[in-house]
């Protein structure tokens, strides 16, 4: 699964989006049921949703410039951010679909046939989003992450529909279809809700997660020389690209190219082994201070031979 690029998966995401368009339609044409039409929607939001990501990994993946010398990674929370204004926008659109609805409940018709064309369509979003889901945590991408998540949230969407119009077909309570529609508009709000606030915390320079922190710590345990340890870990995200900061503390008697090999060194093999751009400030340890020794403040985090 990993073989599969970041716009690969969403030029398929796309592919899907259009299949369910046209499905979950044909499904509220047949029927009727605005429950159907809200899940039509949301598949409209999908494709946006979708499309957008295309353009903000893209754009991600340029190399750093004169302008943006840390690259661009941070473009892919645009793309969560505006999936979530999309969902805010026709959760609306449903609610105001769903009271009018409400106020003049209407019957439907041909479920069976609806029916098969929803869960169809529910289908796809399923399969389309374990792959979103595999590829972007392959790629650490927030994008395809968010667009799997709202995939998955389309298909719970699309089973509280079909359960809701079901319902109302078997009992002859139409109010029963806006009502379930009003309800997949609400879960709507907070997917997307959901999605603003990641994007949000990305833009503000999140920190790695305790696994992710942990696995640097690991490596640079692993990796220092004797007589070295390291201070003051701060990580950060931006998009797919990771960064961390250290305080490398050496023997003072080094020399600054014995001093600058060993940093140069522990950057390299975190990149390698955890994927994060380490940048390393060195300092001197003073000859008062027992090398790696006991009162140091970052005793647990010297490294062992």
């Amino acid at each position: 699964m990993t073989s599969i690029t970041p716009r690969q998966a969403l030029l398929l995401s796309l592919a899907a989006a259009l299949s369910t368009i046209a499905m979950k339609t044909g499904a509220w044409w047949l029927t009727g049921s605005i429950g159907y039409l809200s899940d039509a929607l949301e598949s409209v939001v999908n494709l946006a949703g979708a499309g957008f990501a295309l353009w903000m990994v893209s754009y991600a993946q340029r190399p750093a410039d004169e302008d943006h010398q840390y690259g661009h990674g941070k473009a892919e929370y645009f793309s969560a951010a505006f999936e979530g204004g999309l969902i805010f926008i026709a959760a609306l659109i449903i609610l105001l679909t769903a009271g009018e609805r409400l106020l003049n409940p209407q019957p439907i018709g041909a479920l069976g046939l609806g029916t098969l064309l929803s869960v169809g369509a529910s289908l796809i979003n399923f399969l389309v989003a374990r792959v979103l889901l595999q590829v972007g945590r392959a790629h650490r991408s927030l994008a395809l992450e968010a667009d799997a998540r709202h995939l998955m949230a389309d298909v719970w969407t699309t089973a509280g529909v079909v359960c809701g119009v079901g319902l109302a077909g078997a009992t002859g309570w139409s109010w029963l279809d806006p009502v379930v529609a009003g309800a997949v508009a609400l879960n709507i709000l907070r997917e997307g809700w959901e999605l603003m606030r990641r994007s949000i915390d990305g833009l503000m320079d999140r920190a790695l997660s305790e696994a992710e922190v942990a696995a640097i710590e690991r490596t640079l345990a692993e990796a220092s020389p004797p007589g070295c340890f390291h201070s003051k870990l701060t990580t950060r995200a931006a998009g797919a690209l990771h960064f961390a900061h250290i305080e490398l503390c050496v023997p003072g008697d080094w020399t600054v190219a014995e001093a600058h090999a060993v940093a140069d060194a522990l950057e390299r093999v975190v990149l390698e082994r955890t994927g994060t751009h380490l940048a390393t400030h060195l300092e001197p340890i003073p000859p008062t201070v027992p090398q790696g020794g006991e009162g140091h403040p970052d005793r647990a985090s010297a490294a062992r031979p």
